[in-house]
């Protein structure tokens, strides 16, 4: 059963992070019809959307170490199933954007180096913000979406619409956050993109760990606080 959890991550991560920065990547500048910011947007809350109602049931659907640690922090997941649910989505978001690399490089005048989704401070970032500004950007999204999250996979919130909350979240950071970073919150979905630009990405991946991974453990323990009673663990079916 655990193999079957760990699959499950491996599978949404891969999802979020090919359709989500797929998105950006592909169809966000394309020539009068590209989707925008809004559209890139939408393509990464979708994505957790429609993978909360396809495996949430089996592992909880946290395709991001920022909200496995974040859940634990909260008390609504087992801390011994942090490391192999982490290592689960870095493989699902290493596929998806090799898998995204050799579709986006089929296009005449591909560069990777032109940024392929990647996140990135200071001359990296898509609005030359500073690091002081993206990391404090990362830790604020990262701790209100695990808020959200908790909040809407708690025992007394309305059965069913976990998955809508959590997604539309993930768009109105996006909407926000685009501009400053191009949107992290989830350390997965930026390694898979880093590993293929290299450089400057891999040298900034650091602040996309440590920000989301803080953001998420203050989302998952502030809103502990706030509920006294965190009913439900955020782990899918139960373990063998």
């Amino acid at each position: 059963m655990n193999m079957k959890k760990y699959a499950a991550e491996a599978i949404g991560t891969f999802w979020l992070t090919f359709a989500g920065c797929g998105s950006a990547v592909i169809a966000a500048g394309f020539p009068q019809v590209g989707i925008g910011l809004v559209g890139v947007s939408l393509a990464f809350g979708l994505s957790v959307v429609t993978m909360a109602y396809a495996i949430g049931h089996i592992s909880g659907c946290h395709l991001n170490p920022a909200v496995t640690v974040g859940l634990a922090a909260g008390g609504r997941f087992p801390a011994g199933q942090i490391l192999p649910y982490v290592i689960a989505q870095i493989c699902g978001a290493i596929v998806a954007a090799g898998l995204l690399y050799i579709i986006a490089s089929g296009a005449p005048g591909f560069d990777v180096t032109k940024g392929f989704a990647s996140n990135g401070y200071d001359a990296h970032s898509p609005g030359q913000y500073s690091l002081v500004a993206c990391f404090l950007t990362e830790v604020v999204m990262t701790m209100m979406f695990l808020f959200v999250i908790m909040g809407a996979t708690h025992g007394r919130a309305p059965a069913g619409f976990a998955p809508l909350a959590i997604g539309l979240a993930l768009v109105m950071i996006h909407l926000v956050s685009i501009p400053v970073t191009n949107t992290s919150v989830n350390p997965a979905r930026s390694t898979g993109p880093a590993l293929f630009v290299g450089g400057w990405a891999m040298a900034q991946l650091w602040l996309f760990w440590v920000a989301p991974l803080i953001g998420g453990a203050l989302g998952g323990v502030v809103y502990r606080w706030l509920s006294e009673e965190p009913t439900g663990v955020v782990a899918g079916a139960k373990t063998a």
